[in-house]
């Protein structure tokens, strides 16, 4: 049996000169000659040499980074039960989760600020009602991750916006009894033309993290494309689907070439269908709100590479994300696909019909059109504004709607919060619509039981909407049915993310909302 360690002596090592040891999860590491390594630098493990750090390492990292980057050697053994000091907690800087103040109005003889009470979930009725709860109830350092896009912000709500310059022509005394909405997404079936798409870290909305989108995903048969950068661990992610179930992965391609193929390998050997390679993160975007808030962790260990140094005062986004290599061009997919064994090959990111083009030249399945949720280059466009040129480019060059050649695929995410979003860019040519935002909302608010929530609303409205436009299956979502002219027209002024659930007051309060 491995000798357990006293947390004594663990609080003795703490500092370079005494060695520096600290606790995840029950079990005592020496740390001291991965101090510069760290892609999060040094200081943040110095903060909390001689103490157990697992509070501040668990939301960033997947369970086994720490195993996986250390010298076994470096294991010293489980630390004694009920011997190791705690740091002490910071001092609350905000209300609870439960219970927000309202701001006082500066008129003087405003009634005090009253309490706001997070509401049930039967009285969510809408995406935008998670987003709207999850701005009151998140920790600042989550909230800012997971809102902020880049710069003035202009492309992550014009994302949005494009989708109200796109009006329906529906069509009349159709027999819409039944409709199905049912589809597939490279030939695996889905209940409905969506799927999770890539979000990261996922444990600062939830201590679960992104298994509970796992679960969620198995109980409404949609997929879940796991992310490079999560909380949990690829495997963890793997080991909690249901049988049978499908998933994608999202890979960031590592400067460390040999990490990311053996990635690749390991994906495909646990039986991921299809690898979405994202390509519009040479760098990261300045993503100010995320900026604002120092971060305190570091990526996944599992996807860096050893020496990577960060500014951890320019926030998460950076963080997590020095090991991206920015030299990724064409010719470096023959490589990427010959380690993925057959798995489906998309490109996360594409945002002008001529990559499109050239993805499609290049053998791959698929694209996504996306500007990643505007977190990179403002003023990038819009992916629903630029599916109808990309649909016409691929179909020009026969790519499209070509029984002679395997299908190419068009995906798009970024912005969508209805099913009639889906419904339009399906209309237009994509096979379906990565959602992030709005699932990591519903989990950081509401857990598994948000997220089956989410996806209940989407299945609600789609068979709303598409009796309503005269369309009995995805098939009979047609480009007729969209009329684009307005779609280039001027930037449309949406209100929804600020004030959707203001209008409701949570039942049993006297909130003044």
């Amino acid at each position: 049996m491995t000798n357990q360690v006293d947390g004594k002596e663990v609080a003795k090592h703490a500092s370079r000169e005494q060695g520096v040891w600290i606790v995840v999860h029950g079990h005592v590491y020496d740390v001291t000659d991965f101090l510069d390594e760290h892609p999060g630098g040094a200081d943040i493990i110095l903060k909390y040499a001689g103490k157990d750090a697992t509070e501040e390492y668990e939301p960033i990292h997947p369970p086994d980074a720490i195993k996986d980057n250390l010298d076994p050697s470096k294991h010293l053994g489980p630390v004694r039960p009920g011997t190791m000091v705690k740091p002490e907690p910071a001092p609350a800087s905000a209300p609870a989760p439960s219970a927000v103040q309202i701001p006082q109005s500066s008129s003087s003889s405003s009634p005090a600020p009253e309490e706001w009470v997070k509401p049930d979930l039967e009285q969510i009725l809408s995406l935008h009602d998670f987003e709207a709860v999850a701005r009151r109830v998140m920790g600042r350092r989550g909230w800012n991750y997971y809102s902020s896009g880049a710069d003035d912000e202009i492309s992550m709500r014009e994302n949005h916006n494009a989708y109200h310059r796109l009006w329906f022509r529906p069509r009349i005394l159709r027999n819409v009894a039944n409709v199905d909405f049912s589809t597939k997404i490279l030939g695996f079936a889905t209940s409905m033309p969506i799927y999770i798409t890539a979000t990261a870290l996922g444990k600062l909305g939830h201590p679960e993290g992104e298994v509970t989108l796992t679960r969620a995903a198995a109980k409404h048969n949609v997929i879940q494309m796991i992310p490079t950068l999560a909380s949990c661990s690829f495997d963890e992610l793997v080991d909690a689907a249901a049988p049978g179930q499908v998933q994608f992965m999202q890979l960031y391609v590592n400067a460390d070439r040999a990490r990311t193929r053996k990635i690749v390998a390991h994906a495909a050997d646990r039986g991921i269908k299809a690898l979405f390679i994202t390509v519009d993160a040479p760098q990261l975007g300045r993503r100010e709100k995320d900026m604002r808030t120092k971060f305190e962790g570091a990526a996944s260990s599992a996807q860096t590479t050893g020496g990577d140094k960060v500014r951890r005062d320019q926030g998460a986004a950076r963080a997590i994300s020095s090991f991206i290599d920015p030299s990724l061009n064409w010719a470096d997919l023959k490589d990427l696909t010959e380690a993925a064994k057959g798995m489906k090959i998309i490109l996360k990111g594409v945002q002008c019909w001529e990559d499109a083009v050239l993805a499609a030249e290049a053998g791959v399945d698929g694209i996504v059109l996306s500007n990643h949720g505007g977190r990179q280059l403002d003023y990038a466009p819009a992916p629903i504004a630029i599916l109808p040129s990309v649909v016409s480019a691929l179909t020009a060059h026969g790519y499209m709607n070509n029984p002679s050649r395997p299908k190419f695929e068009i995906f798009v995410d970024g912005g969508v919060r209805r099913a009639s979003d889906v419904m339009k860019a399906v209309a237009l040519g994509a096979t379906a619509v990565g959602i992030g935002r709005p699932m990591i909302y519903a989990m950081s608010t509401y857990g598994e039981e948000g997220i089956s929530k989410l996806l209940q609303i989407l299945k609600d409205e789609f068979e709303m909407n598409m009796r309503l436009v005269g369309a009995r299956n995805i098939g009979e979502l047609v480009p007729s049915m969209i009329d684009t002219s307005a779609l280039h027209g001027a930037a449309s002024i949406d209100t929804l993310y600020d004030a959707n659930y203001e209008r409701i007051v949570p039942v049993g309060t006297k909130a003044r909302l």
